[in-house]
């Protein structure tokens, strides 16, 4: 079994390309070692000096591992997504309610411009319309 390692430098790759690989890592689309995967990248070092020399973060100040988070941590979080999601369910049913007055007020205003002026306004809906079509697709 052969071994294919070939030995690379920082100059064997282009300039567009670690920009790409530091703009998908700083976007979220890739993690380091999913672009050590995807692109051959022999080295996470390679990919943290792109990462400090070309990025757009201070990453000499990140920590590299996740703290994981206490249950109790977890719970106020979970607790202040709640009272989010309870703020903007009661924003959406105030837009909702406010909408339907809207609707009513505005077909209140059509019904009196309808009197006052003695004009339709709402358009009448033929029925003989519908009645002409399901007579035509019959005979077909």
């Amino acid at each position: 079994m052969k071994n294919n390692y070939v030995k690379r430098t920082q100059k064997d790759y282009s300039m567009s390309f670690k920009l790409q690989v530091v703009q998908e890592i700083e976007q979220g689309l890739l993690t380091r070692t999913q672009a050590i995967e995807k692109y051959g990248i022999q080295a996470r070092s390679t990919i943290r000096t792109w990462l400090k020399k070309y990025g757009k973060f201070d990453y000499n100040f990140t920590i590299n591992q996740v703290m994981s988070k206490t249950p109790e941590q977890r719970i106020l979080e979970l607790e202040q997504q709640v009272k989010l999601l309870e703020k903007q369910k009661a924003r959406a049913e105030y837009l909702a309610d406010r909408a339907d007055k809207k609707v009513i007020l505005f077909d209140m205003m059509i019904d009196i411009a309808e009197e006052e002026f003695n004009i339709p306004i709402r358009k009448k809906s033929v029925p003989e319309l519908s009645k002409d079509i399901v007579e035509k697709n019959n005979k077909q």
